[in-house]
């Protein structure tokens, strides 16, 4: 329909509505877990029993978010295995997107679509058939050799080898379509002024690719510290907090997941808020 044409007024509200409904399917739930993560009650949904602070602090019978032990291990838990993801991640597809855009080979186009697999591969697939292959190298290396690799057993090596085997595929995008529009004669004319291949890299490259290193281990960070199919299928005795949560959650809800989650929610939100004034600085 052409804008300039006169339209009739349900057309003209359709659009709004339509956003409307929209954004209060997507923000309306969080609101409602914040909301009740300060009811008065000992359960996380309505109706409203006045407001409390008990759920974070704690009190009496009440074990808050700051009081729960076995929460914040878990937090550490899933913080420590993010970190471990996003270093290994960014690394590993900082090199793959070299490979990708600055090298010629035979089967190059097919070894792209190969990293992509896991991206395709449901999270409770690629969890079990990572951990049957890492058992049974495990069990083979004990068998024949007398070798005890803990590592490929379940645990959090495992679930950072797990999360690590398809978000690694997502940080080698993100850096490759940063890398794709550099510009090439940017290198050439340092190499001709004397400039080493290493410092080349440190001081052009590198900082060019910044936007998107700095983007990729965001994403990774939060795709580990959110992921549980994966993670599920190959822990072991230290839980990660989305395990922790589900093993509640099927337990009994309590106001303390409500709590948590808030705090989950304002952290991702203060890491957008940075990022996007970290970019508005830099398109200044």
């Amino acid at each position: 329909m052409i804008p300039s044409l006169p339209r009739p007024r349900w057309l003209r509200i359709a659009p709004w509505l339509y956003a409307a409904a929209f954004f209060a399917f997507l923000f309306l739930p969080l609101a409602v877990v914040a909301v009740f993560a300060f009811n008065d009650a000992n359960y996380p949904a309505p109706p409203w029993r006045g407001f409390t602070l008990d759920w974070f602090i704690g009190r009496g019978t009440r074990t808050g978010v700051f009081g729960d032990a076995a929460l914040l291990r878990s937090l550490w838990t899933s913080t420590l295995v993010a970190g471990w993801v996003t270093l290994l991640s960014v690394a590993v597809g900082t090199v793959n997107a070299f490979l990708i855009e600055r090298t010629q080979f035979a089967g190059k186009s097919a070894l792209s679509l190969l990293m992509l697999a896991p991206l395709v591969i449901p999270g409770v697939i690629l969890g079990i058939s990572i951990l049957a292959f890492a058992s049974r190298i495990a069990q083979f290396a004990d068998d024949a050799f007398g070798w005890e690799l803990d590592m490929l057993r379940p645990g959090l090596p495992l679930v950072v080898l797990g999360q690590f085997s398809y978000i690694v595929a997502i940080a080698t995008l993100t850096i490759s379509a940063r890398l794709k529009r550099f510009d090439l004669t940017l290198e050439e004319a340092a190499h001709n002024l004397g400039a080493s291949r290493a410092a080349v890299l440190w001081t052009i490259t590198l900082p060019y690719l910044k936007p998107a290193l700095i983007g990729a281990a965001v994403i990774s960070f939060l795709m580990s510290f959110e992921n549980f199919n994966t993670t599920l299928m190959l822990v072991g005795a230290d839980a990660p907090l989305t395990v922790l949560m589900y093993g509640r959650m099927r337990e009994g809800a309590s106001p303390v997941l409500n709590a948590v989650s808030l705090f989950l929610m304002l952290a991702s939100a203060l890491l957008a808020v940075l990022l996007m004034r970290r970019d508005r600085q830099a398109a200044q």
